[in-house]
């Protein structure tokens, strides 16, 4: 499975840099961008948290995708 976000585009609608998600958060620069990218899942606590920035449920942020198998 792998986690989908959509912290990218809710921070660009908000009009937040990569660095004022971070200082709301309480997380680094890299951090988001690791996130946004895909390449970092965050803990609980912090996927809680940008959530309440953006005042939205989780599963409006982050979303599982089931990976499909490829059969031959």
């Amino acid at each position: 499975m792998t986690l989908i976000n959509h912290v990218k585009e809710l921070r660009a609608k908000h009009g937040y840099t990569q660095g004022d998600l971070a200082e709301k958060v309480g997380a680094t620069r890299q951090t988001i961008a690791a996130i946004e990218k895909g390449n970092y899942v965050p803990s609980l606590l912090l996927g809680l948290t940008i959530c309440g920035v953006f005042q939205l449920k989780m599963e409006d942020v982050f979303t599982l995708q089931k990976e499909e198998k490829n059969v031959e």
